[in-house]
């Protein structure tokens, strides 16, 4: 006998699972389901079979191919177009010339098949369907039987009303090939609409088998949850893979399991998972193949496909998640969530009841998610974030996304324009390059490469050669795991937020610009651009200040890209330098908090036994400093940020410089001792670097080792800020730790409040209308004045909290301010 398996369905409300999969793929206990109903087929006996395919056919012949590897014989018949389920029968008839089984690829079943054929051929049938008594009929066809199995009538999905019985279609039939004649040929015919009428008013021979067993439709998600839930409740006969611990926790193939994790069955646990220490499993899920379940995660009553990463503290409960995703660091997703294939939903995130998420979408990190992401992209604030567009290394920041928003950006330029384009040496950064220069190119924009270049040098060429912009990608300076793609605009700085949007709208809208055959832009190399740079940097340099004091510096590289440019500087400087990590190269880069102190502790050695005058680390994109004194002492940021805003008012009084609100109003006291003047400004590196451009400021910096000196260039420059450094110590000689006493004491403070983002703006609205009487500016969220005093709060655009600045005329002061607002903050957000 010859089965025919109806495997054309598209299943649409099983979506986003089969999004990008046909309904007979889906797994069920980590198997297909159409792959269940082939071991059903075999187990009675049938083992020539015919798939009827219509929806993304090559999936199905790619993974069953012709079934020997599972003891049968499988053959293809492709649908054009749609034909009904009658009429894709009528479709194979060619592979028809006996009595033959018609069964749901995408319905789960373990019925005896054997007694359902017995029972056909004892009653001489043309038609058998196979049927089921169920409790809730609605959603079915009805089958009415007289007392012998002979139908009598046929009810498609009635109402309680017209319920005659609770006897229902399962779609299993068993036929005669005589029946095929009343088919047409190449036309939608369907079995319960079209065939079965026919064949009761031509009185052939027509009946039920009313089956035992289990049999249930996955038309839904619910469905699909349930089908498993029965398994695992021994419902069914159909019995997962793996060995047996105690009574109900399958476990497969190299699947590793620690002894602190905490499982409760019935479980399946999937070929080669991994479940962690301290990771909790709970009764009826499934893991698939590869999937990884990380220390303290929590995942209840869910189904997780093959090579899932479920991140540490995450909490998933009654989902389903398909293929290739990665739930990140304490993500919650609640019931009824449905993730389609290769989705990444970020750390924090909350994921609301009943959302469905398509295939190949993301979610931000502490984004909250209550809709459907189906059109969108990702579910998230903002494309562009803290750090331009940033996170793990292929996997948040993949080659296709950094493709894709090089063609936005590109799209968002002219064609025929040049940008500079820069990157650190690591490969992965190297990868992303070549990515973003090849979508750059096929809108028709030309790059400029500079290789491994720091930073300021992508910026400084940017200006002198009057690009249309630039775009540096490199390592995290906080995270060696995070990739960072920053963008430049033709003056050298970050660009602004209306060119974010401009990308973020062609990036989401995929309304790319393509470059014809002869527009396509080119990847241009300049050798002289070290040189460039180095002979305008010069210009702004004391040298014979310099020379004259002959100061000796130990420099700590950290393996960073100023090694391309800073030698050649400050070999013409004559000084003593005593260059450490002066070397670039792949492992070396990708440098985590103890390499940093590390190196730290190095320089603090190296000044001391080689009596310099000072020590300094440049960051590895040539940015910023960390500044070590001439005891070995390391200078904290913000203790640096002073210092160098002090000497720099004493050797340029009338200055005008610019800092970020956060500062200390130490700063404008120095600042007005030499009729300095100060602007203050959004907490951002890139408010900063557009204040800075103004005309009459001549120095801006941050706590964080980034200083500007506008003149040169308006943005943080480590290299720049070095030359001035040593030519402001050269000019004063004084010890470096004899400065740092001399500073005015000042107490900061910096908290984090947590604040969920739905409750971010009432907050806010709530903390204005209070100090509404009191002294406050709001060039950045709300800083409120105190006597001696004030307290900064401002939400982060990242991540769900409040920071909470302040300052006072004492530690307690100023600890005692930041209590009253997260406090304040607290109640607000309860």
């Amino acid at each position: 006998m010859k089965a025919i398996i109806m495997a054309g369905g598209e299943g649409t409300r099983l979506r986003p699972l089969t999004s990008n999969q046909p309904k007979p793929m889906v797994p069920v206990i980590n198997k297909p389901v159409m792959e269940h109903i082939i071991e059903l087929l075999k187990k009675h006996g049938i083992v020539d079979i015919v798939a009827t395919l219509q929806f993304l056919s090559p999936l199905i012949k790619t993974y069953f191919g012709d079934g020997a590897d599972l003891g049968v014989h499988i053959s293809y018949a492709t649908e054009e177009s749609p034909l009904g389920t009658a009429g894709s029968v009528k479709n194979v008839q060619q592979h028809i010339d006996d009595t033959f089984i018609v069964i749901s690829g995408d319905a789960l079943t373990d019925i005896d098949l054997t007694k359902a054929i017995e029972f056909h051929k004892e009653k001489k049938s043309a038609t058998t369907l196979i049927l089921k008594h169920v409790e809730n009929p609605l959603q079915f066809g009805v089958v009415v039987t007289k007392e012998d199995g002979r139908i009598d009538r046929f009810l498609e999905k009635p109402t309680w009303g017209q319920v005659l019985s609770d006897t229902v279609n399962t779609g299993i039939y068993i036929l005669e090939p005589s029946v095929l004649k009343l088919i047409p040929e190449n036309t939608s015919f369907d079995f319960s609409k079209d065939l079965f009428p026919k064949l009761m008013k031509s009185k052939k021979p027509m009946y039920g088998f009313i089956a035992e067993g289990y049999w249930c439709d996955i038309g839904d998600l619910d469905q699909y949850l349930k089908v498993q839930h029965d398994i695992l409740a021994k419902k069914t006969d159909i019995e997962p893979e793996g060995f047996k611990i105690g009574r109900s926790i399958w476990v497969n193939q190299g699947a590793q399991i620690d002894p602190m994790a905490d499982i409760k069955g019935p479980v399946i646990i999937g070929k080669h998972a991994k479940i962690e220490a301290g990771a909790r499993v709970r009764p009826y899920t499934v893991i698939g193949n590869n999937t990884v379940i990380k220390t303290g995660a929590f995942v209840h009553r869910s189904i997780i496909w093959d090579n899932v990463y479920v991140g540490p503290s995450s909490h998933i409960r009654g989902c389903v998640i398909g293929r290739n995703c990665d739930i990140k660091q304490a993500a919650k997703l609640d019931e009824g969530v449905a993730i389609g294939d290769n989705c990444v939903i970020g750390k924090n995130a909350v994921i609301h009841p009943n959302v469905r998420i398509y295939p190949f979408k993301s979610v931000d990190d502490s984004a909250a998610i209550s809709t459907s992401i189906i059109w969108e992209t990702r579910g998230i604030r903002s494309l562009f974030g803290r750090h331009g567009i940033s996170g793990l290394i292929n996997i948040d920041v993949t080659p296709r996304l950094a493709m894709r928003v090089a063609v936005a950006y590109g799209t968002a330029l002219p064609v025929g324009s040049t940008i500079a384009i820069s990157c650190d040496q690591i490969r992965a950064a190297q990868i992303i390059k070549q990515a973003v220069m090849a979508g750059l190119n096929s809108t028709g924009i030309n790059c400029r490469d500079l290789e491994h270049l720091p930073t300021p040098v992508t910026r400084a060429t940017i200006i002198s050669e009057h690009l249309a912009g630039g775009i540096d990608i490199r390592l995290s300076v906080v995270d060696s795991q995070t990739i960072e793609i920053n963008f430049i605009d033709p003056n050298g700085i970050d660009i602004r937020e209306e060119m974010q949007t401009e990308i973020e709208k062609y990036f989401y809208r995929g309304d790319f610009r393509r470059a014809f055959y002869n527009e396509m832009g080119d990847v241009i190399f300049n050798p002289r651009t070290v040189e460039s740079y180095v002979n305008n940097l010069m210009n702004y340099i004391d040298e014979e200040a310099i020379s004259k004091e002959r100061l000796k510096v130990v420099i700590d590289y950290e393996f960073g890209r100023a090694t391309q440019v800073a030698p050649q500087i400050l070999g013409k400087l004559g000084l003593g330098i005593i260059a450490l990590n002066a070397f670039s190269g792949e492992g070396k880069a990708a440098l985590n908090r103890d390499d940093l102190e590390r190196m730290w502790r190095q320089v603090s050695t190296s000044v001391r036994a080689l009596k310099a005058d000072f020590g300094v680390l440049i960051d590895s994109s040539a940015e910023r400093l960390t500044l070590i004194d001439e005891k070995g002492q390391r200078v904290s940021q913000s203790q640096a940020l002073v210092l160098m805003t002090k000497l720099f008012c004493e050797q340029n009084p009338g200055s005008h410089l610019v800092m970020p609100l956060s500062v200390s109003n130490v700063i404008d006291k120095l600042a007005e001792q030499n009729d300095c003047e100060v602007t203050r400004v959004r907490i951002s590196p890139a408010s900063l670097m557009e204040a800075a451009q103004q005309d009459k400021v001549t120095f801006a910096g941050a706590e964080g080792g980034g200083y500007i000196f506008p003149k040169f260039l308006p943005a943080y420059d480590g290299i720049m800020s070095l030359c001035k450094l040593i030519e402001i110590l050269a000019k004063v000689k004084k010890p470096v730790s004899s400065l740092v006493a001399s500073l005015p004491r000042y107490y900061v403070v910096h908290r984090q409040e947590f604040c969920p983002w739905e409750k971010k703006g009432m907050v806010m609205r709530q903390i204005i209308e209070m100090a509404k009487d009191k002294k406050h500016d709001m060039i950045d969220g709300i800083k409120i004045h105190h006597r001696g005093g004030w307290g900064l709060l401002l939400p982060d655009p990242v991540e769900p909290v409040y920071h909470v600045y302040t300052e006072g005329m004492s530690q307690t002061q100023a600890d005692n301010i930041a209590l009253k607002y997260s406090r304040m903050i607290k109640k607000l957000r309860s």
